[in-house]
């Protein structure tokens, strides 16, 4: 397993779900990158400090429930759930997509992936075109972080 500062990166909401629709054991991480995970594969729990065996990330594969409803609704909507993260963990964090095994859950039930592989950055206007994607819907949403 390599960092690498070279990762491409994802430039439209269309191209991440491009990306989900041809592979399957996606997950989003949002973090400061690459090259600071992949240093211990591990994540702390931000309640207790406690060292988690992954790295916290969520899934980005479309479930069969969702049937054939458009895979680039599915990725606004998993992308926007955790907008909030950069303005809460600081700067430098953004989502990235990796590919791995989900080896445990953490407390919040999210995967815990070990084996990462990098393979793109997220450009902060997927984030913007998902937000947006999400605002379109009939019902009102937020983000998890609600206040």
């Amino acid at each position: 397993m390599s960092a690498t500062d070279d990762l491409p990166v994802v430039r439209t909401l269309d191209e991440l779900a491009e990306l989900v629709e041809q592979h399957d054991g996606l997950y989003v991480r949002w973090s400061r990158g690459p090259e600071t995970d992949l240093r211990r594969v591990s994540s702390k729990d931000d309640l207790t400090g406690v060292q988690m065996p992954g790295l916290s990330a969520n899934p980005l594969g479309v479930e069969e429930w969702w049937e054939d409803r458009p895979v680039r609704l599915w990725v606004a909507r998993r992308l926007f759930d955790y907008a909030h993260l950069p303005h809460e963990k600081g700067p430098g964090v953004q989502p990235w997509v990796l590919a791995g095994r989900e080896a445990a859950r953490g407390p919040d039930n999210e995967p815990l992936v070990v084996e990462a592989r990098p393979l793109c950055r997220i450009d902060r206007k997927v984030i913007d075109e998902a937000k947006a994607e999400v605002a379109r819907q009939e019902n009102p949403w937020g983000t998890l972080r609600r206040s």
